[in-house]
């Protein structure tokens, strides 16, 4: 199979290299027609009076709309966007789409090369009338922005027909087949291409689509571009023990389960899909619950007093998990989770499968461990449990002005689309106390304590943080300035390059972060009180304004259905990417 495989690969690279060959070759031919043979006979013979009278009827609203759509399908526009479409596909949930992401680039990149041959081997100037854009020194034939927007937003089209259900799917792509024409049209309206250009940079985008399309998505499905979906390997494997299933400590497969189901993230489909798992496991007896904004555990709490419940199964985001894990921690009952809601961090730090059925599935063959819980309490904030963050100040402000519809259709990305409007937000004033220590008085925009580190993407804000520990993390993040924002940025973005080893400091080092500081500290009780009153969250949900919040750790007191690891052994939370080896340094600044 292995050989099988390779081989399938070699062929598909090889045809990667010829068919856009065939794809050049054939361009240049019908520029070599465009210029040499079919110029001044037929409707190419209408081009030059077209052009000039287009000139005739130009106007600022027209001037001000092709402006916009020239600016869209320039260079720097089309990597912009590829960029961040390239994002969204590796980081939205539920996991990264490695097929459609490399669909998607290698078109741009391709159409891009195809093109820059063709206008060394067909030299046509652009039309003599007066250019409201600045003319790059290529050749007029093909259009490069026609072709780039058709490479870009003609690929967004394929993916959103062959990779999304709904009735809006084609609606969607119809409007991103449209963006094309309409820089082709903006283009000729600004006097920088003849309409043959225009159809020469349609036809070089299509191709490109085809031939990409034929090599990187044929016969692959959508599943087949995320990552792999088996239980996650490496690392080492907690004994068997209290509370633990491990090799020689089998659990009895199967009993009596409560569901607990948002109804937003588990839709009905989903649902089907666990209840059928969860009955193959033997878990024949189900109990399903679904959240409310006032009872946001469900009926969980009586269905435990009830007694009688082997497995509690979260299906949602990590507030669902919280709601959960408030009920469960301490009881000896182990939760599973279906990673269906907007951040879903707790599972990525425990490096659970990205796929809701996958994960539950792999945690049902596995077995027990117990991970540390947070507990926070503070004015108006009764006591409650946390498994992921709570924090103030501008993370906590960004949560709460997220928009709701943008949350169900762009997922974590409306979290970044809310932080937009909240960087000029003013500096905190606090105090901060660990473990009954001197009080310590900051500045900050944001303060965040975490009993795990990494956010979407794998980005490490807190990379001490370990599930657990047996303590917490805490970050006091304070920009100052469009210049502290970038270097902070760039800090943390470098820290997901490097992937260090150890703890980004010794203990008790302080290393600059120009026009910005991130600072850090350990402890198993923090004190945190605000000059003023300031938003507050808890695992992505926020509880209102206050001027305290006080955060203890409770370890091992919430127990984890987890996947085995390749040999049997259950897979370790102290094995996941945030975890660190070395763990003691009571404050580390960055």
């Amino acid at each position: 199979m292995t050989t099988d495989g390779g081989g399938a690969a070699r062929h598909r690279r090889a045809r990667l290299l010829w068919l856009p060959a065939v794809q050049t070759l054939l361009m240049v031919l019908v520029g070599v027609w465009v210029t040499r043979v079919a110029a001044g006979h037929g409707p190419l013979a209408l081009e030059d009076r077209l052009s000039e009278d287009v000139v005739t009827r130009r106007n600022p609203v027209g001037n001000a709309v092709t402006e916009g759509l020239s600016l869209l399908a320039s260079t720097e526009g089309i990597i912009g966007v590829t960029l961040m479409c390239l994002a969204a596909l590796l980081a939205l949930p539920p996991g990264p789409r490695w097929v459609e992401a490399v669909f998607l680039g290698t078109s741009v990149a391709v159409q891009s090369a195809v093109f820059l041959v063709v206008t060394f081997f067909v030299e046509r100037p652009r039309p003599d009338v007066v250019q409201l854009d600045g003319a790059p020194p290529t050749s007029s034939f093909p259009s490069g922005h026609v072709g780039a927007s058709v490479a870009l937003y003609g690929g967004l089209a394929v993916l959103v027909l062959t990779r999304t259900r709904g009735r809006l799917r084609y609606l969607t792509a119809g409007l991103l087949l449209l963006v094309p024409f309409a820089v082709g049209v903006s283009r000729v309206y600004r006097g920088m291409h003849h309409p043959s250009d225009v159809l020469g940079g349609l036809l070089n985008g299509a191709l490109t689509l085809l031939v990409v399309g034929s090599v990187v998505l044929a016969g692959r499905s959508a599943a087949e571009g995320r990552t792999p979906q088996a239980a996650p390997g490496g690392g080492s494997a907690l004994p068997a023990g209290p509370g633990r299933s491990g090799p020689a400590a089998e659990r009895r497969r199967g009993g009596r389960v409560v569901v607990v189901r948002h109804p937003l993230g588990c839709r009905d489909a989903l649902a089907a899909e666990v209840r059928a798992l969860l009955d193959r496991h033997g878990f024949t007896v189900q109990r399903w619950t679904s959240t409310t904004v006032e009872r946001p555990g469900g009926r969980l709490a009586e269905e435990c007093a009830a007694g009688d419940v082997d497995l509690v199964v979260a299906c949602g985001g990590d507030g669902t998990v919280r709601a959960c894990a408030d009920v469960v921690a301490g009881s000896g009952i182990p939760l599973a989770l279906v990673p269906c809601g907007t951040g879903n961090l707790l599972a990525r730090n425990l490096d659970l499968p990205s796929d809701p059925v996958a994960a539950l599935d792999a945690a049902l063959a596995g077995g027990d461990v117990p991970i540390d819980a947070g507990r926070v309490e503070g004015d108006g904030l009764a006591p409650t449990r946390f498994t992921v963050m709570a924090g103030a100040g501008f993370d906590a402000a960004m949560v709460r002005d997220a928009s709701p519809v943008l949350k169900t259709h762009l997922g974590w990305a409306a979290y970044a689309l809310s932080a937009v409007r909240h960087l000029r937000d003013p500096h905190m004033r606090l105090t901060l106390r660990l473990d009954g220590g001197r009080r310590i008085r900051r500045r900050a925009r944001m303060v965040v304590v975490g009993n795990v580190g990494a956010l979407q993407a794998g980005l490490e804000l807190l990379p001490r943080a370990r599930p657990d520990s047996g303590r917490l993390e805490v970050v006091l993040f304070d920009p100052r300035g469009a210049a502290g924002w970038l270097a902070a940025a760039a800090h943390l973005a470098a820290r997901l390059v490097r992937r260090p080893a150890a703890d980004p400091a010794p203990d008790g080092a302080a290393v600059s972060v120009a026009a910005g500081s991130l600072e850090y500290f350990s402890a198993t009780r923090i004190e945190v009180r605000f000059a003023r009153a300031q938003v507050r969250e808890v695992d992505g949900d926020t509880v209102g304004d206050g001027v305290r919040l006080t955060v203890d750790t409770e370890p091992g007191a919430l127990l984890l259905r987890l996947p085995r690891v390749p040999g049997g052994a259950v897979r370790a939370a102290d094995t996941v990417p945030s975890a660190r080896s070395t763990h003691s340094a009571p404050v580390a600044q960055l």
